[in-house]
């Protein structure tokens, strides 16, 4: 007689640990991970949400509010989150939403100590808030994470277009920033103490996402930044992949380089050209008048090309910077992309997972 044999039972996935917390495979949990308490004795803790799949895969941490004043990535990483997609992930989903707590809680881009997380790392366990916070990003998130994604914004009083910034020589993370989907890519430098530079020394290829303003939703900022960090989970097969768009096949352009048009004295500025736009050598990009109007200055374009950042104040002292211009090839042709990717993300647009975004967009 002949035995029928038991079929095979493809082996669990083991647990992944997080603090003091193991979550199972096929499950998700919130977990407070131990921060500086607050002077008044008040406890604090860094919230990090955790989606440990059933079926195998890498891991992926994003994190956001590294800099307590941008706050963009916050609710960029909630929708990430509520989609219905996340449920059949594969591999693992560490969500930081809120790194630096201290400074979300006092609206600031530093810690209390002043000093600035995002030159911090790695850290130390027995160091300044900054050094321990720092250490509990290494070794709670870094430390367990195969890749990448710090999500930024401009620094306060400006804006940023939507751009990926990454160490494009290396293949695997030019690879995740190409699927990202922003048209437009930045080969930037390491910076010494940053989260991205600790993460480039062990192995962890990390894109940093910049777009939109500190202390202010953006919702084409934030729709963009949703949609490319679910295209890299797709390139990274943590999520199925769907039937691109048309306007998704577009291949980003990288910057030749890029500079920061500054005001040659102090004055009103009248800005006349917006992120996103094409510009050519010595065009205007905004005037400079004392408050009488006796006497104007005109700011120009030093080269020819795209306009990633701008003050978004009226107000200008000489030597702040107004215009960020990079120097692309076929400017104007980068710009018609822009255009198409800002149409692509309204408010009345549908993911590439053909569902709807299930609520009013932020106004």
């Amino acid at each position: 007689m002949t035995l029928k044999s038991e079929p095979t039972r493809r082996p669990r996935r083991p647990p992944i640990t997080i603090g003091d917390r193991e979550i199972a495979a096929g499950t998700r949990e919130t977990v407070e991970l131990p921060v500086a308490n607050l002077y008044t004795h008040a406890a604090l803790t860094m919230p990090v949400h955790v989606i440990h799949g059933r079926r195998p895969g890498p891991t992926l941490f994003v994190t956001a509010a590294v800099h307590g004043d941008e706050l963009n990535g916050v609710e960029i990483i909630r929708r990430v989150l509520g989609q219905n997609a996340i449920s059949r992930l594969a591999g693992t989903l560490i969500a930081v939403p809120i790194v630096n707590v201290h400074g979300v809680l006092r609206l600031s881009r530093y810690l209390p100590d002043r000093r600035d997380l995002n030159r911090s790392f790695p850290g130390s366990s027995k160091g300044s808030v900054a050094a321990r916070l720092a250490h509990v990003v290494v070794e709670e998130i870094i430390a367990k994470a195969d890749y990448g994604i710090d999500l930024h914004t401009a620094a306060v009083h400006r804006a940023n277009l939507p751009q990926i910034r990454a160490d494009l020589s290396d293949e695997t993370t030019r690879a995740m920033a190409e699927a990202f989907g922003c048209p437009l890519l930045i080969d930037a430098g390491l910076r010494e103490g940053s989260l991205r530079e600790h993460a480039h020394s062990q192995g962890v290829p990390l894109l940093l996402y910049e777009a939109g303003e500190a202390l202010r939703f953006d919702e084409f900022s934030i729709r963009a930044g949703v949609r490319g960090v679910t295209n890299v989970m797709r390139h990274l097969r943590m999520l199925t992949s769907k039937r691109r768009r048309r306007t998704a096949s577009r291949k980003p352009t990288v910057a030749l380089d890029s500079n920061w048009e500054r005001a040659p004295e102090s004055g009103f500025l009248r800005a006349v050209v917006n992120l996103g736009e094409h510009v050519g050598k010595d065009q205007p990009l905004a005037y400079l008048s004392e408050p009488f109007g006796e006497s104007e200055n005109v700011v120009t374009s030093e080269h020819a090309g795209i306009v990633i950042g701008r003050t978004m104040l009226p107000l200008a002292h000489a030597g702040d910077a107004l215009y960020h211009v990079a120097r692309v090839k076929r400017a104007q042709a980068v710009a018609n992309h822009v255009e198409a990717y800002q149409s692509d993300h309204e408010p009345d647009d549908r993911d590439e997972t053909g569902d709807d975004f299930d609520e009013p967009p932020i106004v």
